[in-house]
């Protein structure tokens, strides 16, 4: 092989410079030529220093060609310090050891350099027929292109491109540029073209990568490649590549709060899919942090099981203290260091005064916002219906003490009828025109509401003469709103006698009496049809009022009740059984034989109230003492029907004592009209002027497959 020129010139240069390098540090230490030596090794060392920290390309063959410089100032320093030529000549044989060296070192260095590699030396066949081949045309042989042309690659993007090219061009792509991440030390992102220009990637997959890489599939994210402003190329032919072994390990172990939702909670399998955290923001003063959600497509709505995200986000799922609030594409999960609902709010006159649109505080949620129920529909120009469920000892008619005192604090009747009586209706009755406690109370004061419809659809107005529909708030009306209470309506309208009756009078009172400034407050324990409510009352009530549902005995049913009072199903609060916030491990209690704490609180007044919108807020209402004085929240003087309305049901003889027991022909037949061949019969409504419509006949009640079928016989003609 022959020897480069100047490998040979760069030979002698050491040799020349090996007696400078020992005869000059011992002659003239600090003169002008030990300097003269002494900077180029500076020069050198800085350069080596440079190269090994960057990662530009040819920073090795810089390394080789700055290390005799930096070496011979090393010599020369040695030189120095030693006293003379040192013992043994030692300053001699350091300089002719580094001329030795430096000279086997040049042939490497001076190959190593790009673009000036020597030819290999090649002779032609001493043959006579050599002059004759060398004469004909060469075979054609296949030119093979390179992968990357000279593109200035960087060394650690030349190392990524020999693992790419190793596994074998995974997906038909090239790897254009390997980028670290500057944090961790194996994290790094290839950005990939196809091979073939103008043709899409389509079989490339996290595993292609994480093969040719070593790395698990997990820890691979393939990603699209949008167009730059630079000129970079995107689209279907490109695709980048995120290779995080450094930052999986991490975020398994210690994930952030964005990362806990995106792997707990917003996966295909988490509480909250396809969702993105927006904040999390704590109030140290309410004791209450807040998460805000949404949706990452704008056009869907959450889909929220809230106990799955409790667990995905590591917090307690404790339904007293975490609530979830949805608007639109967005939802708010507060979670609460203490039930923030087992806390009373005292019901006043400021907070139970309606405003000019009938508007007043009933409660307030979770949140701490008041929570706002209305006495009339000011939107409408009409009197309000109202429909208030829960069972025994849920709240209810600590409910009817703050509805009724806001009607009479706005100058409107309240009529009040139970199926018996008890100390909290018979307190109210002190306060409201009439109370009464039995089914037969109840039918005379339906049967008043409906006849007053009838009374004020003919009384004249003082400023034209001439009747007019309700208008709430309209100083020239001529009566007050009426509003008609019926607690445990249900069991009301299964009454043997006057249930009939009751459900066909409730029925025509919600239809008809809102235009008339009557409006029906039905109470009990379920809104559906085979509780005495029929789907035309439904109907009413659902749109002309704000449903209130207190605790139905189980969350389920509770959730049933409430659905049943909506147009459409949305997201409704839970209310438990009780408040009670879980303390410690259950699994140790129970290891250790002990007893669970019992801390719980009544749930008694917390109820879910429909808004306009449909949707269903979970609230606690006021609270109305009834152990103490209600003066305190209703007006001074008892508000009642006008002389007018009163002499005209006079005249029809329906106002009277309502207590009295039911008068001869009243609701049914007199005994003298009721008999014929088949025997006695009682009707409802009977058929005079104050005792409402005639009802149906009697059923005899059915306890046999025998006995229905026969009932059903005689309603075919």
């Amino acid at each position: 092989m022959v020897l480069p020129r100047s490998v040979a010139l760069e030979r002698l240069a050491y040799t020349l410079t090996a007696p400078a390098l020992a005869l000059a540090p011992n002659l003239t230490p600090d003169g002008p030529a030990n300097i003269a030596l002494l900077l180029p090794g500076v020069v050198g060392a800085g350069n080596m220093i440079h190269a090994a920290t960057s990662r530009l390309p040819g920073s090795g063959q810089r390394i080789i060609r700055s290390f005799p410089l930096a070496l011979a100032a090393g010599v020369d320093l040695a030189a120095v310090w030693t006293p003379g030529y040192g013992p043994l000549q030692t300053d001699v044989l350091l300089a002719a050891g580094w001329a030795l060296f430096c000279s086997a070192l040049a042939p490497l260095s001076r190959t190593g350099r790009r673009g000036h590699r020597p030819a290999a030396a090649t002779e032609l066949p001493s043959v006579p027929a050599a002059s004759a081949l060398a004469a004909l045309p060469a075979p054609a042989e296949p030119v093979r292109e390179p992968l990357h042309p000279e593109d200035g690659a960087t060394l650690y993007t030349r190392s990524a491109r020999e693992l790419w090219e190793r596994a074998g061009l995974p997906g038909g792509t090239l790897l254009v540029k390997a980028i670290p991440d500057r944090d961790a030390k194996r994290d790094l992102t290839i950005l990939l073209r196809s091979k073939d220009p103008g043709r899409p990637i389509r079989s490339l997959s996290p595993a292609d990568v994480a093969a040719a890489f070593a790395v698990r599939e997990e820890e691979v994210v393939l990603a699209p490649v949008e167009q730059q402003k630079d000129g970079r190329q995107g689209g279907p032919g490109w695709l980048q590549a995120h290779i995080t072994p450094d930052a999986t390990a991490r975020r398994t172990k210690t994930p952030t709060l964005e990362e806990r939702w995106a792997d707990k909670v917003a996966g295909p399998k988490g509480g909250a899919p396809g969702t993105e955290l927006v904040g999390r923001i704590r109030d140290d003063e309410r004791g209450v942090t807040f998460y805000r959600a949404k949706m990452l497509d704008e056009t869907e709505v959450p889909q929220i099981d809230l106990a799955k995200v409790c667990r995905g986000l590591g917090i307690p799922a404790d339904d007293s203290c975490v609530f979830v609030i949805v608007d639109g594409h967005e939802f708010l999960i507060s979670v609460f260091d203490t039930p923030p609902l087992s806390q009373t709010f005292l019901a006043t006159r400021e907070l139970l005064t309606p405003d000019d649109k009938g508007m007043y505080v009933c409660g307030y949620t979770t949140t701490g916002q008041p929570v706002k129920n209305m006495i009339f529909q000011h939107d409408k120009n009409a009197a309000r219906h109202g429909l208030i469920l829960g069972v025994s000892r849920s709240g209810k008619t600590q409910f009817f003490a703050i509805d009724m005192a806001a009607m009479s604090l706005a100058g409107q009747v309240v009529w009040l009828g139970t199926v018996r009586k008890d100390e909290k209706t018979s307190t109210l009755g002190r306060f409201i025109d009439r109370q009464g406690s039995n089914a037969l109370w109840m039918a005379r004061s339906l049967r008043a509401a409906r006849a007053l419809c009838d009374i004020r659809a003919e009384m004249p107005w003082s400023h034209d003469g001439q009747p007019h529909d309700y208008k709430p708030g309209d100083p020239r009306c001529p009566y007050r709103q009426l509003n008609v209470f019926g607690d445990e309506f249900m069991t009301c309208t299964k009454d043997e006698e006057y249930g009939e009756f009751i459900q066909t009078i409730a029925d025509d009172l919600t239809v008809t009496g809102l235009k008339y400034g009557v409006g029906f407050n039905p109470a009990g324990q379920s809104p559906f049809a085979h509780d005495g409510f029929s789907s035309g009352m439904k109907a009413n009530l659902r749109q002309n009022s704000r449903a209130v549902v207190f605790n139905m005995g189980n969350p389920s049913s509770t959730r049933k009740a409430v659905e049943g009072t909506m147009e459409n199903a949305h997201d409704v609060p839970t209310i438990p059984t009780r408040y009670s916030q879980q303390e410690g491990s259950v699994i140790e209690r129970a290891m250790r034989g002990e007893a669970d704490p019992e801390n719980g609180v009544s749930t008694g007044g917390v109820a879910v109230i429909v808004l306009d919108n449909g949707r269903a807020v979970l609230m606690r209402s006021l609270y109305a003492d009834f152990d103490t004085d209600l003066a305190k929240i209703f007006p001074d003087e008892i508000v009642r029907l006008t002389d007018y309305e009163i002499s005209e049901l006079e005249k029809r003889g329906l106002w009277f004592d309502w207590n009295e027991p039911e008068r001869p022909g009243e609701f049914h037949p007199a005994p003298d009209d009721d008999e014929d061949d088949d025997g006695p019969h009682r009707r409802g409504g009977g058929g005079k002027p104050g005792g409402g419509k005639p009802g149906r006949k009697r059923r005899e009640e059915v306890t046999s497959a025998r006995q229905a079928l026969e009932a059903i016989k005689t309603l075919v003609p």
